[in-house]
Order: structure tokens, then C-alpha cells, then sequence
């Protein structure tokens, strides 16, 4: 949490009595003045002792008093040095120690404040409790940012590069082109057979599409390469581009399997690759087509669209099913074993008996951004069926939003697992009037009711340019050694002094987005426009892992005795019955499985308040109590680590400390003391690491941290004791 107030940690101030003191004569006074009421009221508070004489040593003895404070104002060793030294065990600074207070745009690190900082704490004997290592918020963003920018790439300006615009492979996918005459070429052992025993008169009395929707460019040649053999050794026509406008040529048949290439200008924006063979006498064999043509290289990288391709999340944004008419709806995740490793999971598309068209099955691929006209693509995915079934292939903007037909390819289903690749680009046709975002895949082509399968599903886009992404994995490698960096300079600042940290801050958000029943951690996926953008969120680009790579890091440079907390807000919440805990206990089950990663202690923050309302009062104690139950279950350290309080009236309105009465006040003070006293009962005292109390004074109005609220141990500017004084003082002895 920011501090932007001074913090002031002094018990009874006793100066400005001796200052008035020193101006009084001997004249006796000829007058009485009655104490105000306020004054009566708290005199009682004098009779306290500094706050951290209250602890009993024996019976806790780990356990430490500890305060927040603002490192320049401690660091001047002052007056309120010296009070905060006499009334707590340890300090936590608001916001020196933090990323973003260290870290200057250039990465440059400047520790002196730290150095600064823990040399006062420790002449003073006074222990630093580290606050934090790795958080979302306070970083510096422009810096860390910096480092995942795109590369630059030197490019040779006279180098070329093949580039495919289409290819029909018979070995993965049927025959599905137009035919004219009397010849029907078939698909056998994964090659296109076309038999011809006759003559016919003309050379164009057989002829047929062996591929078609290829995006060519008008003005270009386009380089034809077929890989052919036939019986005998004689020619054949090859057509390239529409009904409207083609050129052709003829190509060599030889009885040996040839990759022959000619070049055709283009004529048109989407072509057909046609074969015309009248006038040859025996039967040829295609294994594949493939159009291609020459231009200059550019640096391009593919980038993937789909969400959860491994189907090994609970993400199916980019998959949806309509299975027997019924749809298109969120597709369905099978369970672990259906994958195609035998381990994983895939999409299972269940189809019916004797459906009427071929689409009353679908499965659709759909991603957020819709493709542009002339967008490269390549798509792939490894897919079987409980029987062998053929399928065919749209274009399609939303599921359900057909533009056109043949889009990439159609795979024939067997038993076993197969992948299938198509490499294309986006044509005008696919385009359609609105765009195009989706694959369907038309399942009901086999008449049977039958279940298919799908995995690693990948659709991409061809990107370009004189810079490059990083990976994912660059990335993750670079933030590795940026948080390396950060953490060894600052574990060398401290040398050893700070043997607490919240290694990790706020990591969870307070939803559970995935479906998993547990809160999902901090994301710029997950939260507001504004925070993503003035945030950094380590674990979009290190995963969940990344709070196991800060343990790893801190255990790595720092003492070898050193304790580790994971520190968070909301533990507390009655509104989720305490969920956030739960979560978070089970994110650390999680993080400690791998057998190497140790996070010693839980931390709440406890930014609390007071409610004059009864049932909610009550049941924001019944929860502070749960709270501390499951957090001792675990074994762990607990540490309340940023406590502070507010007051909210029975309307629900916060109430400023200007406008408090005693009654209010006093109320605050129980509340205190039940917190303190509640944590001695319930966390065993290996367990009690210790609680800090984040705001001493009451906050400024001017304060961006509860502002103008009654939130300190002492008034604001005045440093006297307030009734909460007392009742934290009482919490500590146990009254």
C-alpha cells in the first residue's frame, strides 16, 4: 500500500508542556479555568507505558511490534526517531524499498535512501522488515517495458524470398475440385490418380481443379510446381487463374516422380489451378500443388491468435460447437487422457445420426481480430474422430456467419491423431462483407452419429517489419534478469540487516474468472484500462511461476536466514467469507509443490473498520476470527502487516476524524484490542511473527491513503494518545 503522509509515532508529548511551563511567573492566579471534557476523557491515557512494554516476552518470544513509517523522515534521527525506536520492535518504510522508488527509466538503481534507511534502524537496534520485493503496482513501468521492446533486424535489401500463396497436399487432404469430362480423378494411398485409356479430341475434354481459391496478384508471375508422374512420358495443360481471365502452358509428365515448375502471370485476385490432359494416353499421379511467387524479403514472424491452443486451460474463447443443430455454443473441454499425448485434454464435438445438412455439425476456430484482405495465414491442428469421417471447411466472421466455402482444406478424421496445415492468404471472397474471424469446420458431412476430437490448435497471422517481438520465452528470460538485477542490488543495499520480506505482494485478485474456485492471480487481462496501463504484471510474461522465481532470487542473495511472507489484502473479508485467504492459502500449496520453493509466512494487511452498524460489525469480528484460524492451520508465520482503521457509521458513510466523538473513538479503541487480542489466542506463538500498524497518526486530509480518516494510534500533528492507544496497549497484554 502508498504512504503519502509523514507518520508520526509519539506517545504523550510532553514538549509543548514544558515550553508552556517555562513561561509561567510566580504571580498566583486569581482565576480557574474548568478542563474541557475531551481532556478528562483522555487523561486515563498518561498512565500508558511506550506500546511495546505490553508484549510478554516468555510467552511469545518471536514475536515483533512493528510500524510503518516514512524512510526520509526516520532517517533524519530526530524526535520521531527516537519515539518510534521507544514504542516498536521493527519498521516497515511506505514506499523506499519498492521497484519504482529504486529503479530510474534507464534501469540505473539508486539505493541510497535504502543504505540510509537500515543504517538508522540499525543503530538503533531497531529491525526493517522488507516491503517488497516483486508487486504489480510502483514499478518502474517505462523501464521494464523498455526491455520487452520489439528487436531490431538488419535486412539485406537485394534478398528475396519464395513466398506461398496456396498448395493442395493429397496426401492429407480428398479431392474436392470441379470436373469436366468424362475422367473422375480419385485420391489413392495419398496421391490424385486420373486415368485416361483414350484420346479424347481435344485436350480440354478432360480437364478438372486441382486446386482452387489461391490468392494471386494481377501483374506478378506466379511459379506453378506440381510433383507428377505418370505411365508414359508425354505433356499435359496447366491453367492458372478464372473462368474469365487464365493462361496456361503445358508441363512434362515423365514415369518418374518430378517437381515440375512453370511460371504464369497473374490475371486474377483468386485462381484456380486447372489441368487439362484430353490428349494423354495412360494415367498420371499429383502428390501436390503448390503456387508460389518471388518477392522481396521483409522480416516477418507468425503470431498466434487462438486462446489456450494446448486445450490445457479452462479458456474457450476461441472454440465453439454447434453439435446437432444446437449452437454455436461454448465448445466442451474433454476430460484428461482425451489429448492427443494420451495425458491432455481436447475439444470433443459430439454429431448425431442422419443429419440433414453438412453444417448441423460445426466446430469453429474464432479469434478477436478479423483478418485483412491479403493477411497471410497458416493454421494447424492435430484432430481424430471415434470413426473415419470426411469434413469440409469455411470462412466464417462470427460462428454462424458464413462467407465462403473451401477455406483450409478439408482432413478426413481416421481413428488415430493426424495434424493438419493449411498456409494461405485472406482473399476478398473469404473476407465476405463484414470480415473474417473464423474457421467452421463442417462435421456432419459423415451421415453418422460419431465424436471428434481436437488439439494444439493454432491460427496465425503473418506480421512484418524492421523490428521483431521478443517470444514469450525472450521475454520471460529478460524479466528473469531484470527481477535478478533488482533483487541481488537490493539484498547487497541491506547487507543482511533485513531478515523479513513480503516477497511477493497483492498477488491475487478478488475473482475466480477461470472457473477453477480459486481467485485468479493479478493480470492486465483482468483488471481496468487505467491499471494495466500504470501497472506491471510480472506473471503475464513468468506465468504463476513467477512468484517461485522470487523466493529462488531472494533465497539466492540474501541471508540464509532470512523469512519470506506472501502479502495480501482482504484476508479478512466477510462479503466472500474469507476466500481470498482460502485462495491464497491454496496458491501457496500450488507454488510449493515443486519441492524447492519455501514461503515461510502469510501476511494480512488488515485495512480495517469499525461499523456502528451491529450485524455488520459482527460480522466483520466472526471473519477477522476465521481469518486468524486458517491462517495458523497452516503452520506458517502470520504477520498482520499494514493494520490500520477506519470509522463507518450506521449509514454506511466513512466518517472523518474531524467529525468523531468520543463515543466513536472509544468504539474504534474495543475493536483494536479485539483485533491484538485475538491474534495472542488464536496463532500459536511459533507462529507469531509479529503485527505492524501501518498509519500511527490520523491522515491528513490532504493524505491520498485514507484521507482525513481517523486511522492513527495518535492525532495527527499533535501526536497525543488517542483511545485506541489504549486499546491496542490492552490487545498486547492480553486484557
Amino acid at each position: 500500500m502508498n504512504m503519502k503522509h509523514t507518520i508520526n509515532l509519539i506517545g504523550v508529548i510532553f514538549l509543548v508542556l514544558a515550553m508552556a511551563n517555562s513561561c509561567v511567573d510566580d504571580t498566583r492566579q486569581l482565576f480557574e479555568v474548568e478542563k474541557p471534557e475531551s481532556i478528562i476523557q483522555a487523561e486515563y491515557l498518561n498512565e500508558y507505558d511506550a506500546l511495546k512494554t505490553y508484549i510478554d516476552r516468555s510467552a511469545s518470544p518471536i514475536f515483533k511490534l512493528g510500524a510503518g513509517v516514512t524512510a526520509s523522515e526516520y532517517s533524519k534521527q530526530g524526535l520521531i526517531y527516537r519515539l518510534i525506536n521507544s514504542n516498536f520492535d521493527e519498521i516497515t518504510a511506505g514506499n523506499a524499498m519498492k521497484f519504482g522508488s529504486v529503479v530510474k527509466e534507464d534501469g540505473t538503481m539508486d539505493f541510497s535512501q535504502v543504505i540510509s534507511f537500515v543504517s538508522a534502524a540499525k543503530e538503533a537496534n531497531t529491525s526493517v522488515y522488507g516491503h517488497t520485493l516483486v508487486w504489480h503496482a510502483q514499478q518502474n513501468n517505462k523501464y521494464l517495458n523498455s526491455l520487452l521492446a520489439d528487436k531490431e533486424i538488419e535486412i539485406d535489401p537485394n534478398a528475396t524470398v519464395e513466398v506461398v500463396d496456396g498448395m493442395k497436399d493429397y496426401s492429407k487432404e480428398p479431392f474436392t475440385g470441379w470436373v469436366g469430362g468424362p475422367v473422375q480423378p480419385v485420391v489413392q494411398n495419398g496421391v490424385l490418380v486420373v486415368a485416361n485409356p483414350v484420346a479424347q479430341p481435344n485436350f480440354w475434354d478432360v480437364q478438372y481443379h486441382v486446386a482452387s481459391g489461391i490468392p494471386t496478384t494481377v501483374g506478378i508471375k506466379h511459379k506453378v510446381t506440381i510433383r507428377i508422374k505418370g505411365t508414359t512420358n508425354a505433356s499435359i495443360v496447366v491453367v492458372l487463374g478464372d473462368w474469365g481471365s487464365q493462361q496456361n502452358t503445358r508441363i512434362p509428365v515423365t514415369q518418374e516422380w518430378e517437381e515440375v515448375s512453370v511460371e504464369l502471370n497473374g490475371v486474377t485476385a483468386n485462381s484456380f489451378v486447372m489441368l487439362q490432359s484430353g490428349d494423354y494416353v495412360g494415367t498420371y499421379e499429383v502428390a501436390w500443388v503448390k503456387v508460389s511467387h518471388i518477392e522481396a524479403q521483409s522480416i516477418s514472424w507468425w503470431t498466434n491468435l487462438v486462446s489456450n491452443s494446448d486445450v490445457e486451460g479452462s479458456d474457450v474463447s476461441s472454440f465453439v460447437a454447434t453439435e446437432a443443430t444446437v449452437g454455436p455454443k461454448p465448445a466442451t473441454i474433454g476430460a484428461a487422457g482425451t489429448g492427443a499425448d494420451g495425458v491432455g485434454h481436447a475439444i470433443v464435438v459430439k454429431s448425431d445420426d442422419n443429419p440433414t445438412n453438412d453444417w448441423d455439425t460445426q466446430f469453429f476456430v474464432t479469434v478477436p481480430k478479423s483478418f485483412e484482405v491479403g493477411s497471410r495465414f497458416r493454421f494447424s491442428m492435430k484432430y481424430k474422430a471415434d470413426k473415419p469421417a470426411s469434413s469440409s471447411s469455411q470462412a466464417h466472421n462470427n460462428p454462424g456467419e458464413y462467407n465462403h466455402y473451401e477455406f483450409v482444406g478439408s482432413p478426413e478424421f481416421t481413428t488415430d491423431w493426424k495434424t493438419h496445415e493449411f498456409t494461405g492468404t485472406i482473399t476478398a471472397t473469404h473476407y465476405g462483407a463484414n470480415g473474417v474471424k473464423t474457421i467452421a469446420f463442417n462435421l456432419a458431412v459423415f451421415k453418422e452419429a460419431n465424436t471428434y476430437y481436437f488439439d494444439d490448435i493454432i491460427w496465425e497471422i503473418e506480421e512484418s517489419g524492421n523490428k521483431i517481438p521478443l517470444t514469450p520465452e525472450e521475454k520471460a528470460d529478460t524479466l528473469t534478469w531484470a527481477m535478478n538485477r533488482w533483487i541481488e542490488g537490493m539484498m547487497t543495499a541491506t547487507e543482511g540487516y533485513v531478515l523479513a520480506w513480503d516477497v511477493v505482494n497483492e498477488p491475487l485478485s478478488g475473482a475466480d474468472l477461470d472457473g477453477d474456485g480459486i481467485y485468479d492471480l493479478w493480470s492486465a487481462e483482468n483488471v481496468s484500462e487505467t491499471d494495466a496501463k500504470n501497472n506491471f504484471y510480472w506473471q503475464d510474461y513468468l506465468g504463476e511461476n513467477y512468484v517461485r522465481t522470487a523466493v529462488k532470487l531472494a533465497r539466492t542473495h540474501g541471508p540464509s536466514n532470512m523469512k519470506l511472507f506472501v502479502n495480501d489484502y482482504n484476508l479478512e473479508s466477510d462479503w466472500d467469507d474469507n476466500k481470498k485467504l482460502k485462495s491464497l492459502i491454496k496458491w501457496i500449496e500450488k507454488w510449493e509443490s515443486d519441492g524447492e520453493t519455501v514461503i515461510d509466512g502469510i501476511g494480512t494487511q488488515m485495512h480495517v473498520s469499525y461499523y456502528a452498524n451491529p450485524a455488520t460489525q459482527a460480522s466483520k469480528q466472526e471473519h477477522v476470527v476465521k481469518m486468524l484460524e486458517l491462517m495458523a492451520a497452516t503452520g506458517k508465520l502470520v504477520r498482520i502487516t499494514e493494520l490500520d482503521m477506519g470509522y463507518v457509521d450506521a449509514n454506511g458513510t466513512s466518517v472523518l476524524t474531524k467529525n468523531m466523538t468520543e463515543a466513536q473513538h472509544k468504539e474504534m479503541s474495543e475493536y483494536y484490542k479485539f483485533i491484538v487480542r485475538k491474534y495472542f489466542e488464536i496463532i500459536p506463538a511459533n507462529q507469531q511473527y509479529g503485527i505492524a500498524h501501518w498509519c500511527p497518526t490520523d491522515s491528513p486530509e490532504s493524505s491520498s491513503w485514507r484521507g482525513g480518516e481517523p486511522v492513527g494510534l495518535w492525532t495527527e500533528g499533535g501526536y497525543a494518545r488517542k483511545h485506541t492507544y489504549a486499546g491496542f496497549a490492552d490487545g498486547l497484554a492480553g486484557k
